[in-house]
């Protein structure tokens, strides 16, 4: 049996299983891109099939194998595992078999955070996108800093990457600590950001509590979200704090407007332009303000950089604009990301039509009440949401909701709901709806398929 793995030095060869994930190949390109040996398999890896993740990983040098054990030896210090990846998987026997230690993600992130200044973002929504704004914000300051993201950076995927990680040779690394397995709590920071509490995968006491052993872990700075009413109970401070016209955070964005695909809002009297959509992207922006400042970048800096600052893959992401229809594809999965999401789209046209493809019948089960409260109350009366069954991925759910109920007490509520099973049919449905001066909002997460199929209805219309 090797030993436990508690630092950097206790493991060189590392093997993830499922390394395809988007939360496991950031961590893989990461540990690569400072001298480790890793590799990984993944269920999405099929003989003589195109992969494009698995194409990427290679090409940075991360072997690839099928999930069928081949790429465990005896040479192997470490296997990783995603909280998806049950004991009963082949590779996982055969681990337990060799004596090789098997560590989750979340641990094996905290053991990389330990080992620089980190900077760990927290909140039940815009995790990805304020971790992005932050890492543009030191990488254009000149402080060469190290990223662990949950989604594709436009900025690295331009250049071919997968996009969700870069190694730097600064001291501070970027991270989100995710509250969805609990993780977050397994975090040192020395600066710890909070974003927002909203009932997302959990009850709101649970998260709460969560979040307080988060702020008891910083070390150094806590800075929170005063525009976030449970958020702002666990401020340490509120002259660190961030918020959106909010009078008792010490950085408080005013005068907030949206042209187009454009916004500007002002900041501690420095100006601010950024090409994006929403109140939401404009409370992101102010907590990478306020983090990017107290570590010592001039407002300027902070403006500049965010004036360039080109989005991460699939939030908000505009796929363009066809017969005078938009089509915008968004990673939004919960209620208040779901509502966010349609009121971004709303100054941009007179009629927003959103479909959303929810996953995992538990979450849809648990969330029902609110998917229909927040979705309802974000339709104007001319909008429309539209939904496709939910998305399975595997394992032992119990199938007693459908998407098809959630859309049954939308309409209840006078709102425009539409089911259609199968989203392949969708376009069909929509053709006689998507006339010019309307937004056609594509919202879901968790489904490998998603992006493909968004960008094949964008090119069907």
């Amino acid at each position: 049996m090797k030993g436990m793995i508690t630092n950097m030095e206790d493991f060189q060869n590392v093997f993830f299983i499922g390394v395809a994930g988007v939360g496991m190949s950031a961590i893989a390109q990461y540990l690569k891109g400072i001298g480790k040996e890793v590799s990984g398999s993944d269920r999405y890896f099929h003989p003589g099939e195109y992969n494009r993740t698995k194409e990427q990983l290679e090409a940075e040098g991360i072997h690839c194998f099928l999930q069928d054990g081949s790429g465990i030896s005896e040479k192997t210090d470490l296997v990783v595992v995603s909280t998806a990846i049950e004991d009963t998987v082949f590779e996982v026997q055969k681990a337990k078999e060799l004596g090789i230690p098997i560590i989750k993600r979340s641990e094996l992130l905290s053991i990389i955070a330990k080992s620089k200044k980190t900077i760990a973002v927290a909140g039940t929504s815009g995790k990805s996108t304020t971790s992005a704004m932050l890492y543009q914000i030191l990488l254009d300051a000149k402080y060469e800093p190290s990223i662990i993201s949950g989604a594709g950076l436009t900025s690295i995927i331009k250049e071919g990457k997968i996009g969700n990680a870069a190694v730097g040779k600064g001291d501070w690394l970027i991270i989100e600590a995710d509250e969805s397995d609990g993780s977050v709590v397994q975090y040192k920071p020395e600066i710890g950001l909070l974003l927002n509490i909203d009932k997302d995968h959990q009850e709101i006491d649970e998260l709460i509590e969560l979040f307080t052993v988060f702020k008891n872990n910083t070390k150094g700075l806590f800075i929170v979200n005063q525009s976030n009413t449970l958020a702002k109970s666990l401020s340490a401070g509120s002259s660190n704090d961030f918020g959106f016209e909010n009078d008792n955070a010490g950085y408080s964005a005013e005068n907030f407007h949206q042209e187009g695909l454009s916004l500007t809002f002002d900041l501690n009297n420095q100006k601010f332009q950024m090409t994006s959509l929403g109140r939401h992207s404009v409370e992101n922006a102010a907590a990478a303000i306020a983090v990017a400042h107290q570590i010592g970048v001039p407002l300027e800096t902070c403006a500049a950089s965010l004036s360039k600052y080109e989005g991460i893959y699939r939030r908000h992401q505009i796929l363009g604009q066809k017969n005078g229809v938009w089509v915008i594809d968004d990673y939004a999965h919960n209620p208040a990301k779901c509502a966010a999401s349609i009121r971004a789209c709303q100054p941009l046209a007179e009629k927003v039509i959103a479909w959303f493809q929810p996953h995992g019948y538990g979450p849809t089960r648990f969330l029902r009440h609110d998917f229909v409260d927040e979705i309802s109350n974000a339709l104007r009366p001319q909008d429309e949401i539209w939904m496709s069954e939910i998305f399975y991925a595997g394992g032992t759910a119990v199938k007693d909701i459908s998407a098809d109920d959630l859309i049954q007490d939308i309409k209840n509520k006078g709102k425009n709901a539409h089911f259609v099973e199968d989203r392949n049919n969708l376009l069909e449905a929509l053709r006689p709806e998507l006339k010019e001066g309307t937004v056609l909002l594509l919202m879901g997460a968790r489904d490998p398929g998603l992006e493909d199929f968004c960008k094949n209805l964008y090119n069907g219309i």
